[in-house]
This record gives C-alpha cells, structure tokens and sequence, in this order.
C-alpha cells in the first residue's frame, strides 16, 4: 500500500509541476477544470451512497462557468489591468468580471429546477443541499488555484508553493503517524490521524516555506504565515473530506488513483489551503 501510494505520487507530481510552471493560465483552468468534475463526480456518488441525488448538470455547469469567469477576470486584468499584481503594486479594475453573479444564477438555476423537474419533491432539499455544498465545498475554493496562477511573474512559484505545503504535509504527517502516532486527532471522523503525524505535517509546511524562502522574493515572515494558514486550513479540508466518507459508509471517495483512493481524497486539503495563500496576498499584501 505504501509503495503503490509513492509510486502514484512519483509519476502524478512531476505531472503537476511541469503544468503549474510551464504553461499558461489558460491550460492551468482547463487542468483545474478536469479536476473540479473529477472531484465533483466522487462528491456526487457520496450523496448517492446516503440518497441524496445531486442535479448534476446544472452543478457542473455553474462549476465550468466558475473557471472560465475566474480565467477571464486573470485575462482582463493582464490586458486592462494597470501596474503590476497585489504587493507588486496592481489594483483591480471595478468593472472586471467577477463570480459574485454566478451565485444568483446558480441559486435561480436550482428554483427553476425545482419547479420544473419530475423529482419526488422529498427528494427536492437534499438535492439542492448537495449540489450547493459541491458548489461551495470544492468549485469556488478550487477555482482560485486560477487566480493564484494568473498573478504576473510570480503567479506559477506562489501556485506551486501553496501545493508543497501540502504535499510536505501529507507526506510528513503519514510517515510519522504510522510511525509514532498514539494521541487520536479526531477519531470520531479520522481514527488513523494524530496529534503526532498533525504536528509533523506542520512542521513539514514550515520547513517548505523555508525553502521557499530561497526562490520567492516575499519576506520569510510572510512565507511561514502563509504555509501555517494553509496547513491549518488543509488539515481542516481533510478532516471535512473524511467526514463526508463516514457519512457515506464508504473508505475511500474513488479508486482512481491507487494508493491514495480518488481525486477528491487526493485533493481535499489543497482545496481549502489555495484560496487562503490566495486571500492573505490579497488582503496582507506582503511587500517585496
């Protein structure tokens, strides 16, 4: 099990990393894209598991719409924009596109729907309770992995660094969890993850961030805030991710990947560790 799980991570992650620094943004939100319905797939399939159908469609739908709004609110600012990004001095332009919209649309899209289907209208709430929380839970925080991206020069490092936080995490915390791990994290949800393997996998992040430190020109202080946020909130989106399973009464969300089980088990923590690198540089704005 342990091999098969390394060997997947050794040809998928030179995979990702060629694609995080040597391609356009463009290419990066299709990658997302395929991802995001990957992952919705195995999100809806929890819900099946309890009984609660999803409306697929629409779901994915709002969900592509989400990328290509997040692609074009990059496009515009590269060809409208003034100056350069965030603590490069950029500002946002107040008429670029912006995802705010698409919740309406998504909410007027499930009404209608709802109105209009030939569902059981018991089914009619959990319906619209699991397409909204994959709406919520994967597309809009996945989709900023496309804004991240798009930032001017620096966008590919900061994309990449927000995913080595997580993958030193990972990595960390399941070596020494199975190694020492005796103090139960949260065993109502996750009986196999500790204390022990969680402290690692922070001291793991911390460590990347250092390295980082070497190859990002952004003050280490801003680096380590950076990669304690997004750890903390990885190893909140692997707890939820795992609470989702015991809900469903299943181990794993998919088989896709072997040794690690779906997609969705294979990104749930950098689902939520994305947006926070990307909201800190937007709201902190750390200087060079």
């Amino acid at each position: 099990m342990t091999l098969t799980r390394v060997l997947t991570a050794v040809v998928l992650m030179p995979v990702v990393i060629a694609i995080v620094l040597f391609t356009s943004t463009t290419v990066v939100s299709i990658a997302v894209a395929v991802i995001t319905i990957l992952a919705l797939r195995e999100f809806f399939a929890l819900g099946d598991a309890i009984g609660h159908r999803a409306f697929r469609l629409w779901t994915v739908f709002c969900a592509l719409l989400v990328i290509y709004v997040q692609l074009i609110h990059v496009l515009w600012l590269i060809y409208f924009g003034e100056g350069r990004y965030f603590f490069l001095g950029d500002y946002l332009p107040s008429d670029a596109p912006t995802i705010t919209p698409l919740l309406f649309l998504f909410a007027l899209g499930l009404a209608i729907i709802v109105l209009f289907t030939h569902r059981p209208l018991v089914e009619m709430l959990p319906a619209a309770g699991i397409s909204s929380s994959a709406l919520f839970l994967i597309v809009f925080p996945l989709s900023c992995a496309v804004r991240v991206h798009g930032i001017r020069t620096l966008g590919p490092r900061l994309l990449l660094f927000a995913l080595a936080i997580i993958w030193a995490s990972d990595t960390v915390a399941y070596f020494v969890g199975r190694a020492i791990g005796k103090h139960p994290l949260a065993p109502h949800i996750s009986p196999k993850k500790t204390w022990e393997g969680s402290v690692a996998g922070m001291l793991g992040s911390l460590l990347t961030a250092v390295a980082f430190h070497f190859w990002l020109p952004i003050p280490l202080r801003h680096l380590l805030v950076m990669a304690v946020l997004g750890n903390i909130a990885g190893q909140i989106g692997d707890l939820l991710e795992s609470a989702c399973k015991r809900s469903a009464g299943v181990k794993d969300s998919g088989g896709l990947l072997p040794g690690h089980g779906g997609v969705l088990d294979r990104i749930d923590a950098i689902i939520f560790c994305i947006p926070v690198i990307w909201y800190y540089l937007v709201l902190v704005t750390p200087p060079l």
